[in-house]
Order: C-alpha cells, then sequence, then structure tokens
C-alpha cells in the first residue's frame, strides 16, 4: 500500500491527466465536425473559446499533458535503469517542479486575454479617484 506517498500520487496524477487528455481529445473532435455544418456554426462553436471558464479548462489540459509526457519519462527512467527505483521520489518532485515552471508562462499567455478587460474596466470605473489623475 502506498499510504499516500510519491508513487500513489504520480499513479493517480498520470491516469487522471491520460483520461483529461482524451476527453480533451474528444471534445476537439466535435468542435471540428461543427465546419459540417456550415462556418457560422462553427464560428459560434469556437467563439466559446474565449471565455474565461473554457480558458481555464484549456489550461487544464496543458497542464495534464506537461505533466503526463514528464511522468511518462519518469516511468521509463524506472523501468530501464537499474537505479531508477531508488530515485522515483526525486524524479517524481522534479517532474512536478518542471511541470509547474514550463506551465507558467503558459497560463500567463492563455488567460492574458481574457483578464485584461477585467482589469481595464477595474481602472476605468466612473466616479472613482484614480492615482495619478
Amino acid at each position: 500500500m502506498y499510504k499516500g506517498q510519491s508513487g500513489m500520487w504520480s499513479w493517480l496524477f498520470h491516469r487522471v491527466s491520460g483520461l483529461g487528455i482524451l476527453l480533451f481529445l474528444f471534445i476537439h473532435i466535435v468542435d471540428i465536425s461543427l465546419l459540417g455544418f456550415g462556418s457560422e456554426v462553427y464560428n459560434e462553436g469556437i467563439s466559446l473559446f474565449d471565455s474565461v471558464v473554457v480558458r481555464l479548462l484549456s489550461l487544464s489540459i496543458i497542464v495534464a499533458v506537461l505533466f503526463h509526457a514528464f511522468n511518462g519519462v519518469r516511468i521509463m527512467l524506472i523501468d530501464f535503469w537499474r537505479k531508477g527505483v531508488y530515485y522515483q521520489k526525486v524524479m517524481f518532485a522534479i517532474v512536478m517542479v518542471v511541470t509547474i515552471v514550463i506551465f507558467i508562462p503558459f497560463a500567463y499567455f492563455v488567460l492574458r486575454p481574457a483578464l485584461l478587460p477585467i482589469a481595464y474596466w477595474f481602472i476605468n470605473i466612473p466616479g472613482v479617484a484614480h492615482v495619478g489623475h
């Protein structure tokens, strides 16, 4: 029994990220199939991708792909490297850190278009005195 150690979390995250990637592929097939109903239907469907909720879902697929790929390399190292089992906890920590570090720029670029209008709204509230005005 793993009892909550890194091996259990790695196993769980790997399965969940794999299922998330599979779900994304199904959604992608559906959104591409909208082309068969004409450009107007397709454009309306694709316009959903500008919402904050869908942007957050896009970030979840990005982090799932990153983790799944890096953890897959970790699993191969454990399987094919004699000392891999001894370093599996360290490699799990490395996978988590690398995933987060690479994810941060993606998060910025995916969320920035959705968050800029909110930031401008707060800056330009009528009747509120702003510093520098």
